[in-house]
């Protein structure tokens, strides 16, 4: 059935989500470790956000952006899984129109995010061991603030116009989306009209918030590794190099499997469906399940330093 809007665009009254083609007969057992991961997701990030905020000595830019990195992962694993998990379980394909858009903001806005997080990450990380006398007078609360919120009005104003352009297309009969939630091109695929600003659209977006955003972290990270590189103690450049390896493991998380379904989306034509799709779920669950863990153990270390030094003060 589809529907007539005022602007004379038609559109159906509900998609249908296959999940993952190719494993139908397994998508109730391959829901197990799905779950798994998003209750470690769930779990993990409300965790850190609730010792971030309990405790004084966290307040600070580093733990500022981690914790409104957990708040988008939690936006952003939330936006899919509990679907998905009712397509795998219950068999529920069919979402509404209107929620496959919502979904569709969601997915891409907080993706969005997510990736500007780990770009102010990587500054926070260049003016602590670049400036490290002036590290709290630069990134005050204030400016923590600010790079949250531009970063946020970045994802939103971006991804916007996709959800609009999307909804004044005419759409062709075939419901059917390949895949376990809606997203951008998997949705434009179904649309029955020249395509081409949409995805040229598409593309602006993903190099300039994604392109911005490697360039920025990679230039960051040169300056910092020649700094690093210039301290005289070999105890002193491992200390700096630790402060920031738990950064780089989740920017490697988040990136790989972003950029393969990006690639593979546009030019992958002989990847099998399977892998595009389980590549594509993989990218919406590991960041948010890996971040706390690599970020709770550098926490714990944090807290156990103070709790020494405390200790040691109270000694003397």
């Amino acid at each position: 059935m589809m529907l007539t809007s005022g602007n004379s665009s038609s559109h159906p009254v509900s998609f249908i989500l296959l999940g993952i083609p190719g494993l139908e007969n397994s998508q109730f057992w391959v829901a197990f470790p799905f779950c798994a991961m998003y209750v470690a997701a769930l779990v993990g990030n409300i965790t850190l956000l609730h010792v971030i905020r309990t405790d004084p000595t966290l307040h600070e830019p580093m733990y500022l952006f981690l914790a409104m990195l957990a708040t988008t992962d939690l936006v952003l694993s939330t936006s899919t899984q509990p679907k998905m998990l009712a397509i795998f379980w219950f068999h529920d394909h069919e979402i509404e129109y209107h929620a496959c858009l919502i979904q569709l903001f969601f997915i891409h806005a907080f993706s969005s995010v997510e990736s500007g997080l780990l770009m102010a990450m990587a500054l926070d990380r260049y003016v602590a061991i670049c400036f490290p006398l002036h590290h709290s007078s630069i990134l005050t609360p204030a400016v923590v603030g600010k790079l949250g919120a531009g970063v946020m009005m970045r994802g939103l104003l971006w991804v916007s116009p996709f959800c609009f352009m999307v909804s004044r297309m005419p759409f062709c009969p075939s419901r059917i989306i390949p895949q376990s939630y809606c997203e951008h091109m998997a949705v434009l695929k179904l649309v029955c009209a020249d395509t081409r600003v949409n995805r040229a659209y598409g593309l602006f977006v993903a190099f300039s918030v994604v392109g911005f955003d490697i360039i920025v972290i990679s230039v960051s990270y040169g300056i910092i590794l020649r700094t690093v590189l210039g301290l005289p103690s070999g105890e002193a450049q491992l200390k700096a190099f630790g402060t920031c390896a738990s950064h780089i493991c989740v920017i490697l998380a988040l990136y790989i499997p972003a950029l393969f379904t990006f690639l593979t989306h546009r030019f992958g034509h002989h990847v099998p469906q399977v892998v595009h799709v389980m590549f594509a779920i993989l990218y919406l669950l590991v960041p948010p399940m890996f971040n706390p863990i690599i970020y709770g153990v550098r926490t714990k270390q944090i807290r156990d330093r103070v709790i020494q030094g405390c200790c040691r003060k109270n000694s003397q």
